[in-house]
């Protein structure tokens, strides 16, 4: 079962897209260094597709995509998730997962940017051109690595 504690339209998650990041529990992945440990409870209200619709229909004309920020421990559920926000609103689609690859990689047909990697400390998060984590932009079944996209010296 998938909990969401809050949300967020947010600017840098999703190079290029105003994204509505929703934040969810039951984190897994214990990583040290979290910024947001409180994620790893059984905190949060159901996220099912009317919890999801509500939202949507609230900022739906405001953003371009939506990303689920966690849901390692349901990843089926989250692609589920991402289908139907895809299918009925016509948005794109992100999911940010702690874990070093995909569980399976069928999963990467239901989003349109995947995130992998669990935060490490020493090797700072996507900003950091020292991390281990990876932003990936889906299309045509192929995954391209755009995390430089987050690194200022990046020239587009």
């Amino acid at each position: 079962m998938l909990k969401f504690t809050d949300y967020d339209v947010v600017f840098q998650e999703i190079p290029d897209e105003v994204t509505l990041a929703i934040n969810l529990s039951l984190c897994p992945n214990n990583c040290r260094g979290c910024h947001s440990p409180q994620l790893r409870t059984d905190i949060g209200e159901r996220l099912t597709e009317e919890a999801l619709e509500g939202l949507l229909q609230q900022y739906g004309a405001n953003i371009t995509c939506v990303c689920f920020m966690g849901g390692d421990g349901a990843p089926h559920e989250v692609a589920k998730l991402s289908d139907w926000v895809r299918t009925n609103y016509n948005l794109k689609t992100g999911w940010y997962s702690g874990k070093d690859k995909l569980a399976d990689e069928s999963l990467s047909k239901s989003f349109d940017y995947i995130k992998i990697g669990p935060y490490i400390p020493e090797r700072g998060p996507l900003k950091d051109p020292n991390t281990n984590q990876r932003l990936y932009k889906i299309a045509d079944g192929k995954m391209e690595d755009i995390t430089c996209r987050f690194w200022r010296n990046h020239k587009i």
